[in-house]
């Protein structure tokens, strides 16, 4: 006897704010990389990224079932038993993550930490390996999360259901036994204000310009004030002497 399906609860509302504040936070973090005016946004939702991040472990531990960590990571073989059963369209839905959507959280998870440590370490005087790192590492971010949207896109249709909405409102179709009982919006609220705190005190002391670094524009600009700088002296003390 087939069981019947209805809208259920899949995604509790930390998982949600999560996912939509790191997306976010990216995209800010991203879009502001080259303006040294806004240093101190970058700066600010790349440590936002970290701490969510962070979160985002310990709520894979202890989290509801959906959250968790041992809901969606698969090893190889079951990945591929996935795949196969996709392209010839005979492939079993999850209700929570899919093995290749598990693939794009588990690199965008891993990815985060080095973008952030190297971004920080930049700021602070790093080198140009450092910056490269950090770019590059970005630059793969990119790459996963379009690889993820497009992956997501391709769901709906094969689905035949909108996976997008259901990451804001936290519903999808299943077994009325495969719902998580609960939302989980105190854990979500204490995340959003920590984040909306966290960003007010940056706001109360915004870092300005990239202190000096060994590539990094500022220092760029400062060695070229200096180098004008001694020209300048140069230039007067020759006029000086022809003056005598």
């Amino acid at each position: 006897m087939t069981e019947t399906k209805t809208r259920i609860l899949v995604w509790d509302t930390p998982t949600r704010v999560f996912h939509w504040m790191f997306a976010l936070c990216f995209a800010g973090a991203y879009a502001t990389s080259e303006s040294e005016r806004l240093i101190g946004v970058h700066t600010t939702l790349g440590y936002t990224m970290a701490g969510l991040v962070m979160f985002r472990l310990i709520w894979g531990l202890i989290g509801p079932r959906y959250a968790r960590f041992t809901s969606f990571l698969r090893g190889p073989e079951t990945i591929a038993h996935y795949v196969n059963a996709l392209w010839s369209g005979k492939s079993e839905h999850p209700v929570g993550h899919n093995p290749l959507g598990a693939i794009s959280i588990t690199l965008m998870l891993l990815s985060s930490p080095i973008i952030v440590y190297t971004g920080w370490v930049y700021f602070h005087g790093g080198s140009h390996i450092i910056k490269e790192v950090h770019e590059s590492a970005a630059g793969l971010m990119l790459a996963i999360i379009s690889v993820h949207v497009a992956g997501v896109l391709l769901a709906c249709v094969v689905q035949g259901e909108n996976l997008i909405a259901s990451m804001i409102h936290g519903y999808k179709t299943g077994s009325p036994t495969a719902a998580i009982r609960w939302t989980w919006w105190p854990i979500a609220a204490l995340v959003l204000g920590s984040v909306l705190g966290f960003w007010w005190l940056q706001w109360q002391s915004p870092p300005s310009a990239a202190p000096t670094r060994q590539d990094g524009k500022s220092q760029r600009h400062h060695g070229e004030h200096e180098r004008h700088g001694k020209l300048s002296k140069h230039s007067g003390y020759n006029g000086h002497d022809d003056g005598d």
